[in-house]
């Protein structure tokens, strides 16, 4: 008997930014229905099997759905509960999941529980966020700054207290200390849940528990900070401000009611975890793989993109993985820099493929697969907060409208002025690159079928190749008599390959060009600058048995 693999391990997570994905209503912004319009191009066109859906909540907008008005309802901008019900049906139907996002560390301004909580110190809501009172000279409580720029504290003049916002000053701090405020959103994931969508992803997951003495955190010396710069907010160690181990038990409870729930089909959390020393990384599953399902490894972004690099942060993952758990790996999604301006247009179709070759479960951004670049957005049409308080830091040129042809409105919408502009889409749109063999996108979707069909690429072992030309990483990947291997030229320059000790010949399953015409390789090949191969190795080695 086969061992048993959930759908979320042998998947492909595809995320959706509703608000750029495709427009029904002419007004500019995407929707539900635009969304169902597209299911058969996901599926059927693309063939990723699983999509991730930003907020489609109630909200004031202030960071674009992420500060949540009502957890139990849709923005009309995005259609109603009926477009929603349908479109979990329509997913469904196509043998499709659906996650939505959770938002589970703060809520809007505007929501019921902090206006009741701001109304007075008396307020049977007043615990439900984190209040403080001000230091001796009036200033914060403590030194914690907020991820989008300046402190992480604002003073509520009526009551005489400060308030804490780890982001905008609009995205108040949830206390999930308080049992009422963990019950509330137990609840709210019981709905959802209701309704039938197969999982979570946790935004921001571990900033939810912080330290219950509010310890100033210290100076960030090293100069090490995350995966890219985070302006003056990379000054300090966040040793305090989030990822109190408290939090652990609050995703065991969380792991228990979604189980409780997947006796039909299994339920899935995947966790907003930036955390880069693997060995906290890694505890984010629980020690028994009672906590997250997966927390997002974000480590190759952090990774500087050649051989050498990229293969040791796989390794280090490898290694520090427990038992039993599932890796994952991200490149791209709604806070990040484009592939194709982050890599260029020749490397990140080599990141396409390491991307959909790796052991684990790969998460793919809406646009990616069609080599979308970075958007540059003129100031008067920038939207995001972030960048509009932190220039330099902005996300508005990696959320652009989809573009789906070449028209002046790309095909999403029939409005001339969406929310962003749309930027030019020639050659650069899914009508164009269907009927390009050589496209970003008919690479994604070859690459998508070859994982599909090959147990070795969902499933298989993952073991690195050390004698690998330089500037290339070369790995296999095996699952029964089926061995694949993988070879990524981060060089713009020819390599000579040799097929690894014990393999005899292959034949050529898929190249990052074109051009290719040969099928069988006999012990060595040459590989292109900036090419990416996959080749079926027969028979499979020994030491690999």
């Amino acid at each position: 008997m086969k061992n048993y693999h959930p759908w979320w391990q042998t998947g492909v997570i595809y995320q959706i930014y509703p608000r750029s994905f495709q427009d029904t209503t002419g007004n500019g912004v995407g929707d539900l229905p635009g969304i169902i319009t597209r299911l058969d191009y996901l599926n059927e066109v693309l063939g990723v099997d699983t999509l991730w859906l930003s907020p489609f909540y109630p909200s004031p907008m202030a960071d674009f759905g992420y500060d949540v008005a009502d957890y139990t309802d849709v923005h009309p901008l995005f259609g109603t509960m009926q477009d929603f019900d349908r479109l979990v049906a329509e997913v469904h139907a196509r043998g499709m999941h659906l996650v939505i996002d959770l938002v589970p560390n703060h809520t809007s301004e505007k929501h019921p529980w902090f206006l009741a909580s701001r109304a007075s110190r008396k307020n049977p809501r007043r615990d439900w966020y984190v209040w403080r009172d001000p230091k001796p000279d009036g200033g914060p409580p403590n030194n914690w700054l907020s991820v989008f720029g300046g402190s992480a504290w604002d003073l509520d003049k009526a009551t005489g207290q400060y308030y804490l916002h780890s982001f905008l000053k609009e995205q108040p701090d949830l206390n999930w200390r308080n049992p009422e405020v963990k019950a509330a959103m137990f609840d709210v994931v019981r709905f959802w849940l209701e309704r039938d969508v197969d999982g979570f992803r946790i935004d921001v997951a571990h900033f939810i528990m912080k330290d219950p003495e509010m310890r100033d955190n210290p100076p960030n010396l090293s100069g090490v900070a995350a995966h890219k710069s985070l302006g003056a907010y990379d000054s300090q160690v966040h040793l305090y401000d989030k990822g109190h181990a408290n939090v652990h038990g609050i995703f065991r409870e969380l792991r228990a009611l979604l189980d409780a729930y997947s006796k039909a089909r299994p339920r899935f959390s995947v966790g907003e975890i930036h955390v880069y020393d693997w060995g906290e990384w890694a505890t984010y599953y629980g020690e028994a793989l009672d906590e997250l399902h997966m927390p997002f490894n974000f480590s190759l972004l952090k990774a500087e993109w050649n051989a050498r690099d990229v293969r040791s942060m796989i390794d280090g993952l490898e290694a520090i993985l427990p038992d039993g758990a599932w890796p994952n790996y991200v490149l791209g999604n709604h806070d990040e820099t484009r592939l194709r301006s982050r890599y260029g247009p020749d490397q990140s179709r080599v990141a396409a493929m390491l991307l959909l070759t790796l052991r684990g479960t790969p998460t793919l951004y809406y646009g990616d697969e069609l080599g979308m670049p970075e958007a540059t957005i003129p100031p008067d049409k920038q939207q995001d907060p972030w960048g509009l308080r932190v220039p330099g830091l902005g996300r508005d040129g990696c959320r652009t409208p989809m573009p789906w042809d070449a028209t002046p409105s790309g095909g999403f919408s029939t409005t001339s002025e969406p929310w962003l502009p749309i930027f030019s889409t020639e050659g650069c749109n899914v009508e164009e690159e269907l009927s390009d063999p050589s496209s970003v996108l008919s690479l994604y979707r070859r690459l998508l079928a070859v994982r599909k069909s090959h147990p070795a690429l969902q499933l298989g072992e993952y073991q690195p190749i050390d004698l690998a030309p330089r500037d290339c990483f070369v790995f296999v990947r095996k699952a029964e008599s089926q061995t694949i291997m993988v070879a990524l030229n981060f060089s713009a320059d020819p390599r000579a390959l040799r097929l690894p000790d014990g393999f005899a010949r292959g034949r050529l399953l898929l190249s990052t060009f074109e051009d290719r015409t040969e099928t069988d390789i006999d012990e060595t090949l040459i590989l292109h600058g900036n090419e990416g191969l996959l080749v079926a190795i027969c028979p499979a080695p020994s030491v690999l048995a």
